[in-house]
């Protein structure tokens, strides 16, 4: 009887489960994203600093190059 009354909700359930659709992306006003304000990295780990960003990427692409590495 249990299993019977699980098979009888299963397809009520997944009817359900497919209406609950919520909308994930935020509105626009006036035509313009009007969600939060994505922050580059170089503004939030560097202090607005682009140019030691920028370096700072360079040196660890350098660190990571295995031609670099192997011939002193």
């Amino acid at each position: 009887m249990k299993k019977l009354t699980l098979l009888a909700a299963l397809p009520l359930v997944l009817a359900l489960s497919g209406c609950l659709e919520v909308e994930q992306h935020p509105a626009w006003v006036k035509g313009q994203y009007a969600g939060k304000k994505d922050t580059r990295h170089f503004q939030t780990l560097f202090h607005n600093d682009k140019l030691s960003w920028s370096a700072a990427i360079i040196n660890r692409n350098n660190q990571q190059n295995e031609y670099n590495r192997a011939n002193p």
